[in-house]
């Protein structure tokens, strides 16, 4: 999204979220905001961190909500059974995209049951590994793992996690073989990696950065186009010649699928300008965030794309739930 569109959407909030102007008086009560999720993780970070911001945007206040289970599909199918009124929405993150391949049997269709309503921001994931693993680098990571062929474990906070897909597609585009650990959550797997136990994972750069700058795991490689600004000595993976490893997270909100036109014109308005404020971009560009703030469209495109590319993974790799 260009910054002059931005700057309108920003600017018009108000009046869009006027009671006269929106339709049916939207918001006449605060919005309930869904996260499918535990307390105390990204999404929730995120969704305080905004909250002030589009309370302001549309005149009424979120009600942040947890609702953890089933990898999400529990809060995810609160939001597409809820009444599509704008009322309650759904924040979520990369998992939305990966459930599809996961469990055949869904009570829903992520792309055709929700309305997306912003691509809030995306994230790298970085390769992190002990600092006793005698490797520096991607190319000396792989050239290890085909000398050793299953014996480098990697930890992931467990199955179908992105941390976990992201490490298979490495496999993949590397043709190297690695022995998967999982963990019941990302912060177990961080603490037995940082001890040593297992030797590399990949985990998001936020949570991952203050373990870097204190010598505790070394960096290999980020995920995406371009480095971090919260890592910027960090290669990406492209320039250490594995191309191919699109593994970033993002974060977005969506509706159900009937919501009017006008209602989710009102909430991409009011999450975009919450997004893109500058204090909360900076503060999201330095623990490791892209402020995004794109349109509900962007994120429905993107949302495609990342279900077709981790449905091909879990596919290849042969992932199951346990």
């Amino acid at each position: 999204m260009s910054m002059q569109r931005r700057g309108f959407l920003a600017g018009g909030v108000a009046l869009l979220a006027s009671p006269a102007l929106a339709q049916g008086g939207f918001p006449a009560r605060p919005v309930r905001v869904i996260i499918p999720f535990a307390p105390g993780g990204g999404t929730d970070n995120l969704a305080r961190l905004i909250e002030p911001h589009v309370n302001r945007a549309l005149g009424q206040n979120l009600v942040i909500e947890t609702r953890p289970g089933a990898g999400g599909v529990i809060g995810s199918e609160a939001v597409m059974r809820a009444e599509p009124d704008g009322h309650t929405v759904l924040m979520t993150d990369a998992s939305f995209s990966i459930i599809p391949g996961l469990y055949p049997r869904l009570p829903f269709d992520v792309l055709r049951d929700f309305a997306p309503i912003s691509l809030l921001a995306t994230g790298s994931s970085v390769l992190l590994v002990h600092p006793s693993l005698p490797v520096r680098s991607v190319q000396e990571l792989i050239a290890l793992a085909k000398a050793r062929p299953g014996e480098l474990s990697y930890a992931s906070g467990g199955n179908g996690t992105g941390p976990h897909l992201a490490a298979e597609l490495v496999k993949i585009q590397a043709g190297i073989d690695l022995t998967h650990v999982p963990y019941r959550g990302t912060g177990p797997a961080t603490n037995d990696v940082v001890a040593g136990h297992v030797k590399l994972m990949f985990n998001g750069i936020s949570a991952a950065k203050p373990h870097v700058d204190a010598g505790r795991l070394v960096a290999l490689a980020v995920t995406g186009d371009v480095r971090n600004r919260a890592l910027p000595d960090v290669p990406t993976f492209d320039e250490q010649g594995l191309p191919g490893i699109e593994a970033a997270s993002n974060w977005g909100v969506l509706a159900p699928v009937r919501t009017p036109d006008a209602v989710l014109r009102v909430l991409e308005s009011a999450f975009t300008a919450g997004v893109t404020e500058p204090a909360i971009a900076a503060r999201l560009e330095y623990l490791g965030f892209t402020p995004a703030g794109a349109d509900g469209a962007t994120y429905g495109r993107r949302l495609a794309t990342d279900v077709e590319r981790w449905t091909r993974v879990i596919r290849t790799a042969g992932v199951r739930m346990d």
